[in-house]
């Protein structure tokens, strides 16, 4: 399953098109949110235009799926500083470039289980802009066995548990909460209990999901 490549064009579709998607806010249904599809991308419809244009700024940063990476590397290499451990390889998430090639799969897999989660976390996507995003995801060329995936995804009833039994280690739990502090509005009460939630079932303790809350905050107000 080809997830990794998906998931990297997908990160620099918002990239490449946050600035596009306000011309589109508001679109909802029919013959219209076909041309959101269009203009925004399949990011853009996950999200929805408000949180698909901030993602836009904050994956800027880096470019593409090494922002997550990234962005959990340098906010996990400082809680373990705060907590006086020393980091040597393997104590902070890596990023995917350098991950073993069988490891980068279910990595990326992790990594958009996570988006997608936090994406559902409002509540906005129904069964008419399923449909959209799944044609928008057919458009950009994602093959058979990745779209298989993401509809099970997309269908799935929204489980912070379920989603934080992908983590294997706490380096990729870190990563995980990244993608959905990315994905998510922590301004939203749904949102915001969402996180919570999955911060309990990643057993992330408070100093670091501070830590990785404020690294996703620098980056968006760097942008």
């Amino acid at each position: 399953m080809k997830i990794q490549g998906f998931l990297d064009q997908l990160l620099k579709t918002a990239q490449q098109s946050a600035g596009d998607l306000g011309n589109v806010a508001g679109v909802k249904s029919g013959a219209d949110f076909g041309k959101g599809a269009l203009a925004g991308g399949a990011l853009g419809l996950l999200l929805g235009n408000r949180k698909a244009r901030k993602m836009g700024g904050k994956v800027a940063v880096y470019g593409g799926l090494a922002a997550v990476g990234m962005l959990a590397y340098k906010a996990y290499g400082d809680y373990k500083k705060q907590q006086g451990v020393a980091t040597t390889a393997g104590t902070v998430p890596q990023p995917l470039h350098t991950l073993p090639a069988p490891e980068v799969e279910s990595h990326s897999q992790a990594i958009l289980k996570a988006l997608i989660a936090a994406a559902k976390a409002d509540g906005h996507v129904d069964d008419r802009e399923r449909e959209v995003i799944e044609g928008e995801f057919s458009r950009i060329g994602a093959e058979p066995e990745v779209r298989q995936w993401l509809q099970v995804e997309l269908s799935k009833p929204l489980d912070p548990a379920e989603v934080a039994s992908a983590a294997t280690s706490p380096e990729l739990a870190a990563e995980m909460y990244i993608a959905s502090l990315i994905a998510a509005d922590d301004q939203n009460f749904m949102e915001r209990a969402y996180l919570d939630e999955l911060a309990r079932q990643l057993k992330l303790d408070d100093a670091l999901k501070a830590k990785l809350e404020q690294q996703v905050k620098d980056a968006e107000g760097a942008a």
